[in-house]
């Protein structure tokens, strides 16, 4: 099959790739780009570990054409901390406490997650902080039930989900009360 060359905007940077035009977003961000921060698990939209933002909405980038994704703005996780000069964003997202981080060097939704002790394994955490983020950007003042439907798409074995909410709302809370921006 011929390769394409296309440009990805992704996290605020510009990158070149020459792709199939079959392969998937999330398999150009993980193995042509690094970006494992982004995880691989069903391959079929039901688990939500593959979540990305591509112009701010919530995608699951396991059925995501990488050619589709060409003009547009993607943010995995990555690229979600606000940028700050000298601090690098932690490759997965979240960094423990004291790891030499500014406090404000991670987003709301990611520092919440820490706060509140919603991570257990991780697996799902980028998903699960993307897929909070596209919706708390439309609803900043969500209710419990409400955050449990938008994180519906969005599978953890390891938690009852109540730590995940409980940072969303956390993180809403923060985030409109405009004690940080939101990037």
């Amino acid at each position: 099959m011929a390769k394409l060359a296309i440009t990805l905007e992704i996290n605020r940077e510009s990158h070149e790739a020459l792709v199939e035009a079959d392969r998937t977003l999330l398999d150009v961000l993980r193995s042509d780009l690094g970006l494992t921060g982004t995880k691989t698990n069903c391959l079929d939209a039901e688990c939500g570990v593959c979540t990305v933002l591509v112009d701010g909405l919530a995608v699951n980038s396991c059925l995501y054409l990488a050619v589709a994704a060409q003009g547009r703005a993607i943010t995995t996780i990555e690229g979600l901390a606000p940028a700050r000069e000298g601090l690098a964003p932690a490759r997965e997202g979240l960094a423990p406490a004291g790891a030499g981080l500014a406090a404000d060097a991670l987003h709301p939704l990611q520092q919440a997650f820490i706060d509140h002790g919603a991570v257990q394994c991780g697996y799902c955490i980028p998903g699960m902080i993307l897929s909070a983020k596209a919706y708390l950007d439309e609803h900043p003042r969500p209710t419990e039930v409400q955050v449990r439907e938008a994180l519906a798409g969005n599978l953890c074995r390891c938690t009852g989900y109540q730590k995940i909410v409980d940072a969303v709302l956390a993180a809403a809370d923060r985030m409109a009360a405009g004690t940080v921006a939101s990037s």
